[in-house]
């Protein structure tokens, strides 16, 4: 299982970004989501390589991107990101491809800073109030004790975390990838840092005026997403889409692991 590689730096608003690119062809553009980075597209996006430019970055805070004290990586920023990526790639609707925290982005930037995109595909999104687990409502209280907890509670608690976004058990290898980042006296508190933030009130902004994107929207969505309900789901699909939510049996919320190949059949199918 092969990484993806990231050898480009932006430097967007102070912060250091870290991106890549493959393939050739109109761009389509890939946004993850909370607590993970770009690599979870490493085992979908090669498949969109021969007709694809396809864009790829890890959010600010998350990833191999900068990790700093202080640093806001809320979601009231990361629309922001997206918008300046959009000027240095100079593209205009691009396809687009996103997930949790990656979808409240992508919506954010569209009803926000007037991004347009020519098809969508969306799934397991952070989109709609209610949201927030219980261990996101604890941290959010206690950030300073979790951040400078021993590393060996940390890496327990992060690791049993990842795998509550998924339906069938991670490997070693997937969740040594997703692990990396978070891990070590930069990481740590930058993954506790980036949960303190979460707040709804960046949903709350744009929700109300949630309705049909001016492009074809796919709204997927795994049936045994513990972190968001497939209810939600089709709730979304009904605001912004002309089509129903597609159920993913057998998967969670991170669909990337649970079942890749509904993700990369859905972006196929928007090729035109």
């Amino acid at each position: 299982m092969s990484t993806l590689e990231l050898p480009n730096t932006s430097i967007i608003n102070g912060d250091r970004v870290r991106w890549g690119t493959i393939g050739s062809g109109p761009p389509l553009v890939a946004v993850h989501g909370t607590p993970f980075s770009s690599q979870v597209w490493r085992n979908i996006i090669p498949h969109f390589a021969n007709d694809r430019t396809v864009y790829y970055f890890d959010m600010v805070g998350y990833g191999q991107s900068e990790m700093r004290e202080g640093q806001d990586v809320s979601l009231g920023v990361q629309n922001n990101v997206l918008a300046a990526f959009f000027n240095e790639w100079n593209i205009e609707r691009p396809e687009m491809l996103a997930h949790d925290f990656g979808g409240a982005t992508v919506l954010r930037a569209y009803h926000l800073n007037g991004l347009r995109y020519s098809a969508l595909t969306i799934f397991d999104a952070v989109a709609l109030a209610p949201w927030g687990s219980p261990l996101v409502q604890h941290v959010r209280q206690h950030e300073m004790a979790f951040s400078g907890m021993p590393s060996y509670m940390h890496r327990a608690i992060l690791r049993a975390y990842l795998q509550t976004a998924a339906y069938k058990p991670l490997s070693e290898e997937a969740l040594d990838i997703y692990s990396a980042p978070w891990l070590g006296p930069v990481g740590q508190p930058a993954f506790y840092r980036q949960i303190a933030q979460m707040d709804q009130r960046y949903t709350d902004e744009v929700q109300f005026r949630y309705a049909q994107l001016d492009c074809p929207v796919k709204v997927l969505w795994g049936k045994n997403d513990e972190w968001i309900p497939y209810e939600n789901g089709v709730r979304l699909a009904a605001l912004i889409s002309a089509d129903d939510c597609i159920p993913l049996p057998e998967a969670g919320h991170l669909v990337q692991e649970d079942c890749p190949q509904a993700i990369v059949a859905a972006v196929l199918k928007s090729f035109r």
